[in-house]
């Protein structure tokens, strides 16, 4: 089943439509759906799909000729490189012909004359026929390629970074499961269609206990694998990696966790934040160079590996591992601030908010927390909510309130219009409380959103 993609499938079908000759350099992580999205694209087009490995350009130039040959019906002759290749399907290109090579990156690892050769494709060969896309999961070798520099730099046309699915996506996906069991697979998973795929949402528990803890799943050893790919030489990184999945979050907490001076810190953030593997977060109120930044992993399923699957692969081998289930469900519990973050987005978008915000994010100052303030700084407007992964009675839900209310007083934000909400699993007497002024959502919300989303769609 294809997942959404809905935006990225129209901004290739422009590329395809625009009359000129087009070349798309599409990237994003491993399993993120690069090859569905560019399958689905060309279905009933007139293509060529190209999937590159590691043999070396001449190899691969001479089974992507062969390939190419049966679609475009081109003579069976030998080539030598792609040069070779596209000046024989030029003979033979319909009024519009797409031609994909996915993972482009290996072509890239291989010989270092990659790059010139298809510059040369590029700008002596190509016409206005051609839609060209380069699709790689390589992530710093792809992004190398838009660099000054590099022989391909100014000869693509646009760019895609394919980005992970957000919840909604998911929970469409797991249509007919329980919202709290989607909720618990995209805390593992995130929105990367591979990872999510392996569940069937029926028992979440045990298929969790196969598919992330068996020696013989294909994510067992997964964040391993791309940090060598990506990274070749990955203890630091890992070792990094660990300590904010430990909820070391300063840079002085993973510097001593990870056994690196302070002052090297940043080359190796710097690194795992392009990889989008890391996050930086200031306070919401904070410029964006504050001092005042922690580090978070921005991916789930490397946040869940390095708090459950690394720390226990001893116990995982010997066949003793027991999952706590208890420390998992403090864990949904910090991905479920991100799911109500997308939430809170996805109602802005839709202008069920008492305003539009234009900043969402965390807020802390000395030990105090507010999981999410939205902000519209210009009309001096602020919506501070806390999230919880609970039932909740209304007691409870007003006690939440009413310390969210105090809180809020230390982020100095006087004289503004300020709103409160909850966001929390669900909460018992939410209409009364959203007559005394207070915004209340709970997963029975999120399912009546997407229901009139569907509708209005």
């Amino acid at each position: 089943m294809f997942v959404n993609r809905k935006d990225e499938l129209r901004f290739l079908d422009s590329l395809y439509r625009s009359g000129k000759k087009e070349v798309l350099i599409l990237y994003g992580r491993r399993r993120v759906g690069k090859t569905e999205l560019v399958k689905r694209f060309i279905e009933g087009k007139k293509a060529v799909y190209f999937l590159a490995d590691r043999d070396g350009l001449e190899s691969n130039a001479k089974r992507f000729y062969r390939e190419a040959a049966e679609v475009l019906d081109l003579p069976k002759v030998e080539v030598r490189d792609f040069r070779e290749a596209f000046e024989l399907l030029k003979l033979k290109a319909p009024e519009r012909l797409v031609v994909v090579i996915d993972e482009f990156s290996y072509l890239l690892l291989t010989d270092k004359n990659a790059s010139a050769v298809f510059q040369h494709v590029i700008d002596e060969i190509l016409d206005d026929r051609f839609f060209l896309i380069l699709s790689g999961s390589i992530i710093g070798l792809m992004e190398g390629l838009m660099e000054y520099g590099n022989p391909l730099y100014g000869r693509r046309t646009a760019q895609l970074k394919l980005k992970p699915l957000n919840f909604f996506h998911v929970r469409e996906y797991f249509k007919n499961s329980p919202i709290e069991t989607v909720v618990k697979i995209y805390s593992v998973t995130g929105g990367v269609p591979m990872y999510f795929r392996l569940f069937e949402g029926r028992n979440f528990e045990e298929e969790l206990l196969k598919v992330a803890f068996s020696p013989t799943s294909i994510l067992y050893e997964e964040p391993e694998f791309i940090l060598r790919e990506e990274l070749g030489d990955v203890h630091r990184h890992y070792l990094i990696l660990e300590a904010i999945a430990l909820g070391k979050h300063r840079v002085s907490e993973i510097a001593n966790f990870a056994g690196i001076e302070a002052k090297d810190m940043p080359k190796y953030l710097r690194t795992l934040i392009s990889l989008e593997l890391v996050r930086r977060e200031v306070p919401v109120t904070e410029p964006e160079r504050s001092k005042k930044a922690r580090y978070y992993l921005n991916d789930n399923f490397f946040a869940f590996w390095f708090r459950f699957v690394k720390p226990n692969r001893g116990k995982i081998e010997l066949g003793t591992f027991e999952m706590d289930w208890d420390a998992f469900n403090t864990y949904v519990g910090k991905a479920f601030e991100e799911i109500a973050r997308q939430f809170l987005i996805e109602l802005n978008k839709a202008g069920k908010l008492p305003f539009h915000f234009t900043k969402i994010g965390r807020w802390w100052r000395k030990g105090k927390e507010i999981d999410l303030v939205a902000l519209n700084e210009r009309g001096r407007k602020a919506l501070f909510v806390e999230v919880k992964w609970k039932d909740l009675s209304e007691r409870e839900a007003r006690g939440i309130l009413r310390g969210l209310e105090r809180k809020a007083e230390l982020v100095g934000l006087d004289g503004g219009e300020k709103s409160y909400g909850l966001v929390a699993k669900k909460v018992e007497g939410k209409e009364e409380l959203r007559e005394e002024g207070f915004l209340v959502w709970d997963l029975e919300d999120f399912e009546r959103f997407l229901s009139l989303r569907k509708e209005r769609v």
